[in-house]
């Protein structure tokens, strides 16, 4: 099976090119380095020439709602124009737990996303997931004198069990709103960020950081986690952290 993955250079992106792979089909990877910008369109047809199914993993880096609505509806009403002109026959989607819900200006980019989807010409899944393992570290990787930690609860789920879940959607008939993916355990985002830190033999100060408003008052009371059966991860965040640490001292050696 021939599957594209839009934003395959991306945290989640890379690693669903990688379980494709590893199951024997072939990856094809939707980005600027491979000369495909789905913000223009440019390269798109050729990219999906011969596709079977898309896993849509694009994102962008923004908490504005404008932007992050203007974003998925451009890149997506492209997504689904292109692979209805190619015969693409499954359109999968990453999405967010709750997204619907809570009134992050990010979320409303991705109701946009899932709405174009779900009324588009290709037949779908969206597989709507928790805040990954990996959120605490982007959180490290911003500069500055400190850390800011938002306060969230949430379940998180390590990417990699994300990437088989798109896999597993992609290579299966059309579900149209899959069950959520969540992770096995509740956590506190600054405890996270402040274990992880701590982990990696960091110094900075980790301040709790809350949202305001009404969307700040969801996250940090549990609006981001699942509100019916889910399927859950099996890998813990404090195993992941340990993950992390081994990979990090093996790349020192």
């Amino acid at each position: 099976m021939r599957i594209a993955v839009a934003g395959g250079t991306g945290w989640a992106g890379r690693l669903v090119v990688d379980a494709i792979g590893e199951a024997g089909h072939e990856a094809v990877v939707i980005a600027r380095s491979q000369g495909v910008d789905l913000t223009t369109g440019q390269g798109l047809d050729a990219a999906l020439a011969g596709v079977d199914v898309v896993v849509d993993t694009t994102n962008i880096v923004t908490t504005n709602r404008a932007k992050a609505e203007e974003f998925f509806a451009a890149t997506t009403g492209r997504l689904l124009q292109a692979g209805q002109a190619a015969g693409v026959g499954h359109h999968v989607v990453l999405s967010i737990v709750n997204c619907d819900r809570v009134d992050l200006g990010y979320y409303y980019g991705k109701r946009r996303q899932e709405a174009l989807v779900a009324a588009g010409p290709v037949p779908y899944s969206i597989l709507r997931v928790t805040q990954f393992h990996e959120f605490a570290a982007q959180m490290l990787a911003r500069g500055g004198p400190i850390v800011l930690a938002p306060r969230m609860l949430c379940r998180p789920i390590a990417l990699t069990e994300v990437a088989q879940a798109l896999l597993d959607l992609a290579v299966d008939r059309p579900a149209g709103l899959a069950p959520d993916l969540a992770g096995p355990e509740e956590q506190e985002m600054v405890s996270m960020i402040r274990r992880l830190h701590h982990a990696r033999g960091g110094r900075r100060p980790v301040v709790p950081l809350r949202i305001p408003g009404a969307a700040g008052r969801a996250v940090a009371g549990g609006g981001l986690l699942p509100l019916g059966d889910a399927t859950l991860g099996a890998q813990t965040f404090d195993a992941w952290v340990e993950e992390d640490a081994a990979a990090r001292q093996e790349d020192a050696v």
